[in-house]
């Protein structure tokens, strides 16, 4: 059984730094895509950050490209989300999510991702 648990969330002042981990356990990983999702309230579902766990592919969206960066520790299988230069619009839960079923690239839509961790709460503050 997929588990996904994510950590690192937490309080921080505009333009500072977090950085989520999404530890993985139950399945080999070498042909997942690993995404970052984030929920505001009242606001759908964006996926801002997307890996390949073998390498070669990821994505950011728009509204983090240049501040967010998206890594996967093979040894720890742990995939990590390092956030920089904070923005109160960057509040929400974010979640870790695995898709098994793409071959190639990176699966954009937050729906064809299978699995799902808890969430954490990250709150950007002025």
């Amino acid at each position: 059984q997929v588990q996904l648990v994510e950590s690192g969330g937490g309080l921080v002042q505009a333009g500072g730094s977090l950085r989520l981990s999404c530890a993985a356990s139950g399945r080999t990983f070498s042909s997942v895509v690993i995404g970052w999702v984030r929920q505001a309230p009242g606001k759908e579902r964006e996926l801002v950050a997307a890996i390949r766990w073998s390498g070669g592919n990821s994505y950011f969206a728009d509204s983090v490209k240049g501040r967010f960066t998206i890594s996967v520790d093979n040894a720890k299988n742990t995939v990590y989300l390092q956030m920089n230069s904070l923005k109160i619009e960057d509040t929400a839960v974010y979640y870790c999510a695995a898709d098994f079923q793409r071959i190639r690239g990176i699966p954009l839509s937050s729906g064809e991702y299978d699995y799902w961790g808890q969430g954490t709460q990250v709150t950007v503050s002025s």
